[in-house]
């Protein structure tokens, strides 16, 4: 299904860039002062969300003119295609189908000619099993004692979601085991993490689709000598290592008993899997009834995108907006500040759903787009924010559209810590909106102040540019069910853009070369051999490694 003109040739796209002429002369105040009804109008509850999305330099005419960008792109085809279990991520030739792990069980989710429902709710049923013998105590190490520490090794999507989901819903842990996460190579991590622990009483989850991911097998073959080292026999490995994974022959060859392995399947992508047996280590956190009422969010999410009509759709809105900064403004990033302290990782993991998304410039028919795709997405917490890089968002030349995120209600009620917290979120929108001028500064002082020779001196720096667009996203509070909503939220967002980009978010051929380079790098290293078959930088860099690296 490949897109009729080139998107820079539509009709549509040349509209929108006279659209982007006409507004750019506007402020975004003007908007407000012209529409009393600009709130009402550019907001959208759902559920327990609420998107304001009113400070945005946008109005009615140019927002139905994305609309209509997104229909020649064939967005509600590409919809009912991801819905039907087609193989829209075309490259890969599977279906793109993270959709139906979230699915009820009485619904159907039919790919590759099959209900996958069905399966999806056995893995389910296998997840709650394990997870309820390790809290009862039933589940036991090679010794007879308890498994009091769990290490999940994983990384990119086999980790960030579930660290992410862990830590955000810290209220909600049940304290029967210690949840630990390893994906950097570096040796630190597992070392220190492993510091400490009883090989007795500690179980790895070895989490990798392929069971072939340098990061992870080797620090799965760290973490078994390490475990050998004391249990001796490998034996007990099927006491302590569990696996998720799609290849089941390497998993049980690296030790691990087949009852212990926790299916994958193909048509889920890594940065999509946290919804999937992945998950195991949000249920060991939080418990199966918590991990299900994620997937209840998700789904509730996936509804309102399906079903919601484009003016109305959070995902869709979020996403064209998107599309109207990156195109139309060259905004070539986005901030992500939540303040709630809980979803800290958050930035972190929005910035690989999105950027290993829609970070590439090849289109579907394998033309370059001319055009620019994802932007670079980053943040932190607020209000930690206001004092690093609100600088500057506030007075830098470079215009940072923000997606600000906000719990209502919080988990920890202490003084009036969430009103103030609130007020910070507010004002910081308000300010970025408003901006303020040279002429305001110079009104606020007074000329009987001893300082106002100096304050007129400094006026100029007090000035803010403003007229910097942000979205608001309110979560009545951040439950199991309103996380999972989130997340889906922008998986949805970014599977829009890509439609409209023409590319394929779901795949990640950017990270290949770097893999095969670094696996003949590493025979260099570890035998000293073929230094001087690389450029002179990566020779001088090899050589200069092996002289002050010490023996392991």
């Amino acid at each position: 299904m490949e897109q009729a003109l080139p998107l820079e040739k539509k009709t549509v796209w040349k509209n929108l860039q006279e659209h982007k002429k006409r507004l750019e002369k506007i402020n975004i105040i003007e908007l407000f002062n012209n529409n009393p009804s600009r709130f009402k109008q550019c907001s959208i509850q759902q559920g327990e969300f609420l998107l304001d999305f009113s400070k945005n330099r946008i109005d009615e005419k140019a927002l139905k003119e994305l609309i209509k960008l997104a229909d020649s792109c064939h967005l509600p085809a590409w919809m009912n295609q991801m819905k039907a279990g087609h193989n829209i991520n075309h490259t890969e030739r599977r279906s793109v189908f993270h959709i139906a792990l979230r699915a009820p069980a009485d619904q159907e989710m039919i790919t590759d000619g099959r209900n996958v429902v069905p399966e999806i709710q056995q893995e389910l049923n296998k997840m709650e099993q394990f997870v309820k013998k390790i809290h009862e105590g039933e589940w036991r190490g090679y010794s007879g004692r308890k498994i009091t520490q769990v290490v999940n090794i994983g990384i990119g999507g086999s980790d960030l979601g579930p660290y992410l989901a862990t830590q955000s819903l810290r209220p909600y842990w049940l304290k029967k085991v210690e949840m630990h996460f390893v994906s950097n190579l570096d040796g630190a991590q597992l070392a220190l993490t492993l510091e400490g622990m009883d090989p007795e009483t500690t179980l790895f989850i070895i989490a990798s689709k392929s069971f072939a991911t340098l990061e992870t097998i080797y620090e799965a073959q760290t973490a078994r000598e390490w475990f050998l080292e004391k249990a001796v026999e490998h034996e007990h490995i099927q006491h302590h290592f569990v696996a998720l994974s799609s290849n089941v022959q390497k998993a049980t060859e690296f030790g691990i008993a087949a009852d212990n392995i926790f299916r994958m399947w193909d048509w889920v992508g890594g940065r999509y899997s946290l919804w999937s047996s992945i998950g195991l280590s949000i249920a060991l956190t939080i418990g199966m009834d918590n991990f299900r009422s994620i997937l209840a969010g998700a789904h509730e999410m996936d509804k309102h995108f399906f079903e919601a009509d484009f003016r109305h759709n959070i995902p869709v809105i979020l996403a064209l907006l998107g599309i109207w900064y990156r195109n139309f403004f060259d905004y070539n990033t986005q901030a992500i500040l939540p303040y709630d302290s809980l979803l800290h990782l958050l930035p972190s993991y929005l910035q690989q759903l999105d950027m290993e998304s829609n970070g590439k410039h090849i289109k579907r028919n394998g033309a370059s787009a001319n055009y620019a795709t994802g932007p670079i997405i980053w943040g932190e917490t607020g209000s930690n924010g206001q004092h690093a890089f609100f600088q500057f968002l506030h007075q830098s030349d470079t215009v940072v559209p923000v997606d600000f995120i906000a719990s209502i209600n919080t988990h920890y009620p202490l003084r009036d810590h969430q009103s103030l917290l609130f007020s910070n979120l507010i004002a910081q929108s308000e300010a970025l909106m408003k901006g303020r001028n040279l002429d305001e500064v110079l009104e606020s002082l007074s000329p009987d102040s001893p300082d106002y020779d100096h304050q007129q001196l400094i006026a100029r720096y007090r000035t803010f540019r403003g007229n910097t667009p942000s979205n608001t996203l309110l979560i009545n509070k951040l439950t199991p069910h309103n996380f999972g909503a989130l997340l889906a939220m922008y998986e949805h967002k970014i599977f829009v853009q890509g439609v409209i980009w023409n590319i394929n978010s779901f795949d990640q051929w950017g990270v290949e070369l770097g893999k095969e380079l670094a696996s003949h790098l590493q025979r260099d290293l570890i035998h000293g051999l073929n230094v001087e078959g690389h450029d002179p930088s990566t020779t001088g860099l090899l050589k200069h490694y092996l002289k002050i690296s010490e023996p392991s």
